[in-house]
């Protein structure tokens, strides 16, 4: 495998994975949103983006790298290229049992990385690898009706008191603890802009600190003056012990028979 094959997999791996594990997170709230409109609308944006991860998935079969389902379901933590940030829990508790979970840090977490979103597709967009313009192209549309959804719900919370304004600050503060895993294209990165492939890291990054610094404006909030080092690189295979927990779930019953046509 040459130097740009090896740097487009492990850019794919990282699209990929951003989103199966984000939208698994958001599927933890099915049932449990604050109602059943939300269960809906939550519920339909998760699929959306669990589209897109079997997409980007699919790319890389295309390129040798597997199938896309044992991409998805048979890999190692270790292996996977997700930034720590969408595997986060969204609170304590289990789903099936005692789920404790963070209305604040959901609308938060999920808005935060659907604008960084939107900036690393529109960065896609003048890719040197013409089937991701194509395929960016196609997720913005969808991925702009998201973005209303959670601007929607950020002007709820922000205007619905001093105590629901107060937890989404501290939502926003908590995710941005983990926000600067989302910039890294971990040990390929100088491949990966240098097959043209994509934006440098900084550049992504300034660009989402203008545009979630201009929305979290709109409604009277603000992102953190610094955030910290990550603690952990996903790019690297770097992930907490909740990474192996979602796994395991996720690919419960795939691995009880791989071959079976699911």
């Amino acid at each position: 495998m040459n130097t740009d094959q090896k740097a487009l997999q492990e850019l794919l791996f990282q699209l990929a994975d951003d989103d199966f594990i984000l939208a698994y997170r958001g599927s933890e709230w099915l049932g449990l949103a604050p109602h059943i409109e939300e269960d809906v609308a939550f519920s339909s944006m998760s699929q959306d983006t669990m589209g897109h991860a079997v997409m980007f998935y699919e790319m890389l079969e295309e390129l040798g790298a597997g199938t896309a389902d044992d991409l998805a379901q048979l890999r190692k933590p270790q292996d996977f290229r997700n930034a720590v940030l969408v595997e986060r829990p969204n609170g304590t508790g289990h789903y099936m049992e005692q789920p404790n979970y963070d209305w604040a840090y959901a609308v938060a977490r999920t808005y935060l990385y659907e604008l960084f979103k939107w900036v690393r597709l529109e960065a896609l967009m003048s890719s040197s690898y013409q089937p991701l313009v194509q395929i960016s192209r196609k997720m913005m549309t969808e991925l702009r009706y998201h973005l209303m959804h959670w601007q929607t719900w950020t002007k709820h919370l922000a205007g619905g008191g001093q105590e629901s304004r107060d937890r989404l600050q501290a939502a926003i503060a908590q995710v941005c603890q983990d926000i600067e895993g989302l910039f890294s294209f971990g040990p390929h990165a100088d491949a990966i802009v240098a097959a043209g492939l994509i934006a440098d890291a900084s550049t992504l990054k300034a660009r989402w600190l203008e545009k979630a610094s201009d929305a979290l404006a709109k409604n009277g909030l603000a992102l953190p003056d610094a955030f910290p080092a990550p603690s952990h690189d996903g790019r690297a295979g770097e992930h907490t012990e909740q990474l192996a927990d979602v796994l395991n779930t996720l690919s419960e019953v795939y691995r009880l028979d791989p071959a079976a046509a699911w």
